[in-house]
């Protein structure tokens, strides 16, 4: 099953030269035809690198901080776009950023995935110019301090779980149980429609009911693609929804990326996870602790939040 797997970690430009080169070279020398000498210069060896690896360690993007405080040289390979590489890089990117107390980052981006920086909050700045024999657009993104900027957790210190797969509705159940029952203050579901014969089960709203009592002022926040699906229909989730309205909260994607999404996933705060590559269907893994895998979900998930909206039609039920 080809489940989405990998991790973004620091790159010693020397130790890890290797590696970038493989990843930089196929992108931008072999297929944007960019020269060498001008793809490889000499802020390398004094920027930030961060590079994305594979389940089996293999690089599959890249990118770096320099100390101009500009973001540079981000690449994927073409197996692994579409699939999240390029934002997880970005998001750690800018963590990097913050964490040096850079009050703000530039980039020259390509025109074509000039939308891409934009869902970061970065602006355009100046026309469009040629470097490289490529359209670039300068961008620029004013940070929060790193002490100001709001932050999920803190590593629990947990043991990492290897991920498990599983193939049934009856295992995807089970999972699904275990990680609310390991939350602590949230849950996040990505879901195609708040499925009924997974979320409607009752021993999954059972586990919710528990999960809200016991977390108090905590919340499960939950994304639905298809609302309209569960108009006319009772819900079991919905119904308590609408008896603990303060630890529930729901919207849907207004983006065309986020409404054509195929998978569905969950994790909660304690570095547990679920991941189903299509939504409609009960096959998948599952881990109740890997945090590299947990952090990227969690990431993913918190901007899909931002760029969507209340479920308005839940206020036809009440919600």
């Amino acid at each position: 099953m080809n489940i989405p797997d990998y991790r973004i970690e620091p790159a010693d430009f020397q130790a890890d030269s290797e590696d970038l080169r493989a990843v930089r070279n196929t992108v931008f020398v072999d297929e944007q035809h960019i020269p060498p000498e001008i793809e490889w210069d000499e802020l390398d060896p004094h920027s930030v690198h961060l590079i994305a690896r594979d389940s089996r360690h293999t690089p599959i993007g890249t990118g770096r901080l320099t100390p101009e405080r500009k973001i540079g040289r981000m690449a994927v390979l073409s197996a692994w776009r579409g699939q999240g590489v390029g934002k997880s890089l970005m998001a750690a990117l800018l963590s990097e950023a913050q964490k040096r107390d850079w009050p703000e980052v530039s980039l020259n981006a390509q025109v074509p995935v000039v939308g891409f920086y934009e869902q970061f909050g970065f602006v355009r700045e100046g026309e469009i110019f040629i470097e490289a024999g490529i359209p670039h657009q300068a961008m620029r993104l004013k940070l929060q301090p790193a002490t100001a900027a709001e932050r999920r957790t803190v590593h629990s210190g947990r043991s990492s779980v290897p991920a498990v797969e599983f193939a049934t509705l009856e295992s995807a159940i089970a999972a699904t149980l275990e990680i609310i029952a390991g939350a602590r203050r949230s849950l996040g579901v990505f879901t195609p429609n708040l499925e009924l014969p997974l979320y409607g089960h009752p021993d999954i709203a059972a586990a919710l009911r528990q999960f809200a009592i016991r977390s108090r002022d905590g919340c499960a926040r939950i994304i639905i693609q298809d609302t309209a699906r569960l108009r006319g229909q009772p819900h079991p989730v919905l119904e308590l929804a609408q008896k603990l309205p303060s630890s529930f909260q729901f919207r849907t994607p207004s983006e065309p990326e986020d409404q054509q999404y195929a998978s569905a996933y969950l994790f909660n705060d304690r570095e547990g996870y679920l991941f189903r590559l299509f939504g409609d269907r009960y096959a998948g893994v599952w881990s109740s602790s890997l945090s590299g895998r947990n952090r990227q979900l969690a990431e993913e998930f918190e901007r899909c939040w931002q760029r969507s909206q209340p479920c308005t039609e839940f206020r036809l039920l009440s919600i």
